[in-house]
């Protein structure tokens, strides 16, 4: 992706770029306004087939976007700017129908431009073709003389973005973002998914419209006659700046897409039980008949639902979100012991490791072969473990490190796919025809390696965490290869930047939270199924996988929340912001992998492992951005940790109150002010809101409650109910919460 286009080494042009190209040469536009934007020149103009908005940085170049499409010419155009110069908006009519267009200019964090179109359908209206919508300009005017390179284009279903700069002009870089969120109804009516919409080949980028295939019988869905629909809603942020280094890159994306997003309806959130979920999880967990298997005389975990063998990945994870919300709750939960006494059979003694199977798997495994990621997660887990004060977890993380750094010698910190444990062969080398294998693997292995310096204080594990984040360097938007790990790397950057105070390693953070949210919706989906549930920030848990997966989305939660809590006033907001955002959706989004939150109609006949069992809270794996049926992969044992992380993050028990605090963005202090008062910080991003319910636990009935900002504003209860009352409040700042002592 990062090959910056020359004019000689064009592959070819469209006539879509041709014709711009002529027009602007010809100067054969109409004017139609002008509109401000810090120190960029911004002119609507009526072309032959088109309503362009050019943006120009004098003598610097500049871009082109055909912000309506109006083919054979518009009429009757009429328009109206705001006193202010920063919105117009502009009507006329096609041989399409009758098309509405508002343009707007903003400045509040980075320059941005927003336009968004509609059209009205003369007629049911069939879409064979709409060309991109953004050219950019090198000297002269001329696209075909401009010289840069796309950092990062949509992924699959992901956000709708494209991240360019261009050079020769230094007109600076581009963030062009789609709200595919508005598109659903044209989505829903031509029975189309915009499936890596936004991308192109240089000069001709930007949104190309999905549209059914065209075939010796084409689909016959249209655009319903006399009915707005929103077919464009485009948010274009610049930067001055255009430099290729990857912290720089990295930075600058994630601040332009927090401008963007900044510019969004998000959608709303409902509060979830998540305590209750956990209950009735470790209920399942130990009476399911379908979640366990014995060996050894020890009960192991399935990884799915009756099938497949016990992994050490599968019984740590299950056993560190129990111990997890087993601290939280103040009680001891029986299961984590079981759990644990079985750890010692996936020991090997002679290679002094933690194995992937049990010693008697079944010969259609290969014992001796291991995804690299699934060598270190289970270390990841017992050094949460040890670092809490667990004798016996750090007994087996500490004699597996030796083995782990070998490994990660071997590999010169490039971990391959899959290899043999017992003489580090490669079994599967890369992940497709682009040499790569586990790229992010080396971020999850460098906050082992700090989990051990922090036990030991031996600076050869602090070395090694060095270098495998330094090993990654270069890797830019092809950072990710599973999104859990990728937040693990992030949370390894900061804890870096903590211990050794180099700035290095914090910008490295934002290379990896860049690749993170390269890979996320940041739009909600309404086709097909997806109309049952959100997707909304969602992210696929594979840089190429296709679908969302329960397990990526509340093991990054985890890494983002030690993320946060490293970090300090030096986090870039952007980056903050989009991290607590990410964490929120997560808490209302997560609900849905369960199957008893679905319509039963929405769940696949058939499961790759095992089968779904609707009765019990176990989480299926997989939700998809396009509304296909969910849970086609299977029913998780291994990710039904997930309500107890998120319980155990986001429930504060008030001592002798009776009501539990329930806020979907993680507290960062907590002060008991007096017997009816406490006080707490979230640090969230500026302009955002967090929610805070408070939950009656007892048989008293919940006092009256006066919340509180840090500057002594009063918050009024958003929802109230006999058990639950709920505010928003800012999501950065302090907040303070007072109640009667004599409630009843």
């Amino acid at each position: 992706m990062n090959v910056k286009t020359r004019p000689a080494e064009l592959p070819g042009v469209s006539a879509s770029v041709l014709t711009l190209k002529a027009e602007l040469d010809a100067q054969s536009m109409q004017a139609l306004g002008t509109l401000v934007l810090a120190g960029r020149d911004v002119r609507v103009m009526a072309g032959r087939d088109a309503i362009w908005v050019i943006v120009r940085r004098d003598g610097l170049g500049g871009v082109a976007f055909r912000a309506a499409h109006t083919p054979g010419g518009a009429t009757g155009i009429k328009t109206r700017v705001d006193r202010a110069g920063t919105s117009m908006t502009v009507t006329m009519d096609s041989a399409q129908g009758h098309h509405s267009l508002q343009i707007a200019t903003h400045e509040t964090t980075l320059p941005t431009l927003r336009f968004t179109s509609k059209l009205v359908p003369a007629a049911p209206l069939l879409i064979a073709f709409q060309p991109r919508d953004v050219y950019p300009l090198g000297l002269g005017d001329d696209p075909l003389v401009a010289v840069g390179e796309v950092a990062a284009a949509q992924r699959g279903l992901n956000s709708g973005l494209i991240f360019f700069h261009l050079d020769e002009p230094a007109f600076g870089s581009v963030l062009y973002f789609q709200n595919l969120t508005v598109m659903n109804d044209y989505f829903v009516a031509t029975k189309t998914t915009p499936d890596t919409a936004v991308g192109g080949v240089w000069p001709e980028l930007g949104y190309l419209p999905p549209t059914p295939a065209q075939t010796g019988t084409p689909a016959v869905d249209p655009l319903p006659a006399d009915q707005e629909v929103t077919m464009s809603d485009a948010i274009i942020v610049f930067h001055d700046a255009a430099t290729r280094d990857e912290q720089d890159s990295g930075l600058r994306f994630l601040q332009m897409q927090g401008a963007a997003y900044r510019l969004l309806d998000l959608p709303r959130t409902e509060y979830r039980d998540w305590v209750t979920r956990s209950e009735t999880t470790i209920r399942d967990l130990d009476t399911a008949p379908e979640a366990t298997i014995s060996h050894y005389g020890h009960r192991y975990f399935h990884p799915y639902t009756a099938t497949e063998y016990p992994d050490i990945m599968v019984q740590m994870s299950l056993l560190s979100a129990i111990r997890n919300y087993a601290d939280w709750a103040g009680k001891p939960v029986p299961l984590a012991d079981e759990i644990q006494v079985g750890l010692g059979k996936f020991h090997d003694t002679k290679l002094k490791t933690m194995r992937r199977y049990l010693p008697n798997v079944g010969k259609d495994k290969d014992k001796t072969a291991v995804d690299s990621w699934y060598l270190y997660h289970p270390l990841l887990n017992l050094g949460h473990l040890a670092v809490d004060g667990d004798a016996k977890a750090r007994r087996l993380f500490i004699g597996s490190l030796d083995f782990a750094i070998r490994a990660a010698k071997h590999f010169d910190y490039a971990w391959p796919i899959q290899f043999k444990v017992t003489d580090f062969s490669v079994i599967v080398e890369a992940r497709n025809d682009d040499g790569l294998g586990q790229t992010d693997v080396g971020g999850l292995y460098a906050y082992v390696m700090l989990q051990a310096f922090q036990l030991t204080d031996d600076k050869r594990y602090l070395d090694e965490a060095r270098n495998a984040i330094d090993a990654a360097r270069g890797m830019r938007f092809e950072l990710n290869y599973q999104a859990n790990l990728t937040a693990w790397g992030a949370a390894a950057c900061m804890r870096l930047w903590r211990v050794t105070n180099e700035s290095y390693y914090l910008r490295q953070s934002y290379v990896y939270l860049a690749s993170f949210f390269h890979n996320c919706a940041i739009w909600e989906s309404r086709i097909k199924g997806a109309a049952q549930y959100s997707n909304f920030l969602g992210v696929t848990c594979l840089h190429d996988g296709p679908y969302m997966a329960i397990y990526e989305c509340f093991d990054s939660f985890a890494a983002f929340e030690r993320y946060l809590k490293d970090s300090g006033p030096d986090l870039d907001p952007a980056a903050r912001m989009l991290i607590s955002e990410y964490c929120k959706y997560a808490l209302y989004r997560a609900w849905f992998y369960y199957p008893d939150a679905l319509p039963e109609a929405l769940l696949a006949d058939q499961q790759r492992n095992g089968h779904i069992d609707c009765k019990r809270s176990f989480p299926l794996e997989d939700l998809y951005h396009d509304g296909q049926p969910a849970g086609q992969v299977g029913q998780e044992i291994y990710g039904a940790g997930a309500a107890m992380v998120f319980a155990s993050r986001t429930c504060h028990d008030i001592d002798g109150a009776p009501f539990r605090m329930f806020c979907d963005h993680f507290v960062m202090t907590m002060e008991r002010n007096a017997a009816t008062s406490i006080s707490f910080r979230v640090d969230g991003g500026d302009g955002c809101l967090a929610s805070v319910s408070l939950i009656r636990t007892g048989r008293r009935k919940l006092p009256g409650f006066v919340v509180e900002t840090a500057t002594g504003d009063r918050v009024r209860a958003h929802h109230t109910a006999a058990d639950r009352i709920e505010f928003h409040v800012p999501a950065s700042g302090g907040v303070t919460v007072r109640w009667k002592e004599d409630a009843a």
